[in-house]
């Protein structure tokens, strides 16, 4: 039965152009001729279909077994049958193939080609999709917002990707307008029935690792070293670095000349402010550094509570260690792991008049004693 050199011609072109594997079509092809023969037949036939996509010929057998008494009109026959059907030497238990014709099948046979390209099209493509995107998993990618819908704004990735941007990975106070473009940090990749879930993120920490990766070359090659990564997504973050190399200065390396390296991060998350501190493994250490720009008098260890600090500032201080709305202390605090209690140092001062009267009376009394 052909098919048609037209259609075997249409079906390489579709292939080659959507980058798809031949024998993904007609694997498919040849399962979705066997259904729609047994429907056509309106039976349970053993059925075996091969299609030669070299010269679009598709041949059909109905698969028979050999028995002496038929209970299966559409899987068994007789010796007798067998040999009226042109197979003498047969024997009960042999199988046997009758290749078959059906009138009027090349029809539906074309109309079901056709069903199974579309459908293997899409589950290809959306099988490429998927394969792509997951490799990319926690790196970041490039969008433009194209929708926004009830609680989601929509990107597009490339021409055939959309990924969802949820309310909960958005940046607080960002305006996604459409047609513009954004760097989004890839969250997650489900494939579903109705193909890939793609999710992107503005707000997760990962974002801005890979920015600073994008835009610090001591980081990339190493030479500096994230430690810790905590956001407010759109209003602060801190990243704590370190390096082994005692001539880079792992700070400095971070916020470049001028600030030039740190602000142009800052501006591809809102303005987002970035403070960038130094790593210790000394976690009292950690502790003074994290709560930069503060300048912190003394850190004391709360022996009643576990990984719980007192630390002491002047009272000029107080309200930058604490930060607005407490958000500097509690990003230290999410950094290195530690509560952190500010407490503002009582300022010393120098002794009165009174103090000395009073320190004299009690040596003039001790004396007297």
């Amino acid at each position: 039965m052909q098919l048609g050199r037209d259609f075997v011609r249409a079906l390489r072109q579709i292939t080659q152009e959507r980058k798809l594997p031949l024998e993904i079509i007609s694997s498919g092809l040849e399962a979705a001729m066997v259904s729609a023969y047994r429907k056509y037949k309106g039976g349970d036939q053993d059925v075996e279909i091969h299609l030669d996509l070299d010269n679009g010929e598709m041949t059909i057998c109905e698969v028979r077994r050999i028995v002496e008494k038929v209970e299966d009109l559409d899987k068994e026959m007789t010796v007798e049958e067998a040999t009226n059907a042109g197979f003498p030497d047969v024997a009960v238990g042999d199988i046997i193939r009758i290749e078959v014709a059906p009138e009027n099948f090349g029809r539906i046979a074309a109309q079901t080609a056709r069903q199974v390209i579309i459908q293997r099209l899409k589950d290809a493509e959306r099988q490429i999709i998927y394969e792509e995107f997951s490799d990319k998993l926690g790196d970041m990618v490039n969008g433009i917002i194209f929708k926004s819908e009830n609680d989601y704004v929509l990107v597009r990735l490339n021409d055939r990707t959309e990924a969802i941007l949820p309310r909960e990975e958005r940046i607080v106070g960002e305006s996604y307008r459409l047609g513009e473009r954004y760097k989004f940090y890839l969250l997650e990749v489900r494939q579903t029935s109705k193909g890939p879930r793609i999710v992107v993120s503005r707000s997760h920490p990962g974002l801005l690792r890979k920015l600073m990766e994008l835009e610090i070359p001591e980081i990339l090659e190493g030479t500096v070293e994230i430690r810790g990564i905590v956001r407010e997504a759109g209003a602060r973050a801190k990243v704590a670095v370190s390096t082994l190399d005692a001539n880079v200065d792992p700070v400095g390396a971070c916020i470049g000349n001028n600030g030039a390296r740190i602000k142009s991060i800052s501006k591809e998350l809102n303005g987002e402010r970035v403070d960038v501190v130094v790593w210790s493994n000394d976690p009292l250490q950690f502790i003074r550094n994290a709560l930069s720009p503060a300048r912190v008098a003394k850190v004391e260890p709360m022996v009643e509570q576990e990984k719980a600090v007192r630390v002491y500032v002047r009272p000029d201080q107080l309200s930058l260690a604490i930060g607005k709305a407490g958000q500097n202390v509690r990003l230290a605090a999410r950094l290195t792991g530690w509560k952190i209690d500010i407490k503002a140092l009582e300022p010393e001062r120098l002794p009165t008049l009174q103090d000395l009267f009073e320190d004299i009376i009690i040596e003039e009394s001790d004396e007297s004693e």
